[in-house]
């Protein structure tokens, strides 16, 4: 019998899977609102309030749209969410929203309900987010993508693509199509946690044809 302890996964559910660092909060277990999807192991790190991620870094988030982030996302200090409730109206002289300052302006309530909607913002897996980013409506980031601090995201980013400025724009990836469509096939993050435990360090440091290696184990 061997006397190698068991290996013992990370555990999904705690809200700070940091000891002594309370700054850091797993976004699954905190999030409460039905307009905000997580996964497993996606953290925001804030050294402020991380815990009020919902009503902090998530704006303007009137509905129905909603917020999707994948699995195994890193979130830097100040990444902000800018929702679909932050449009206005851009086709008359004025863009100032009258109606929602109540009194008899409320009366036109009309002109600021259905402002066309960019549709869900959704982050993929294993998405790594630089301080202060801001994310505007209805984006969709790819997996293994990676937005350099201080980006305004404006449109798509592609599957490991690496984008920085304001607008964003590509500055490479990080693989060639071809390696790209392996890395989907492999899909790591969705493995289950047990088998990503015996492979952080193929998921971390190994090849391509490490993880596909990893891969097979599971069929």
């Amino acid at each position: 019998m061997s006397d190698k302890p068991a290996s013992v996964p990370a555990d999904p559910a705690a809200l700070h899977p940091m000891p002594g660092q309370p700054r850091v909060v797993l976004l699954k277990p905190l999030v409460t609102s039905p307009l905000i999807e997580v996964g497993e192991f996606s953290y925001y790190d804030d050294p402020d309030d991380p815990a009020a991620f919902e009503t902090r870094n998530v704006l303007y988030h009137y509905g129905p749209e909603k917020l999707i982030i994948g699995k195994f996302c890193a979130l830097a200090t100040g990444v902000r969410f800018i929702m679909n409730g932050a449009n206005h109206r851009m086709d008359g002289p004025s863009t100032f929203p009258f109606p929602i300052m109540g009194g008899s302006w409320g009366d036109h309530v009309d002109l600021v309900t259905g402002l066309p909607s960019r549709g869900d913002t959704v982050v993929g897996n294993d998405v790594w987010f630089g301080n202060g980013v801001t994310v505007m409506p209805g984006v969709r980031i790819g997996h293994g993508a990676i937005v350099s601090t201080g980006s305004v995201v404006t449109g798509d980013v592609p599957d490991y693509g690496i984008v920085g400025g304001n607008p964003a724009r590509l500055i490479r990836t990080r693989y060639n199509d071809s390696d790209i469509s392996r890395l989907l096939a492999v899909a790591w993050w969705d493995w289950p946690v047990d088998h990503i435990t015996a492979h952080v360090r193929t998921i971390m440091s190994g090849s391509i044809a490490d993880l596909e290696a990893a891969a097979e184990e599971l069929k």
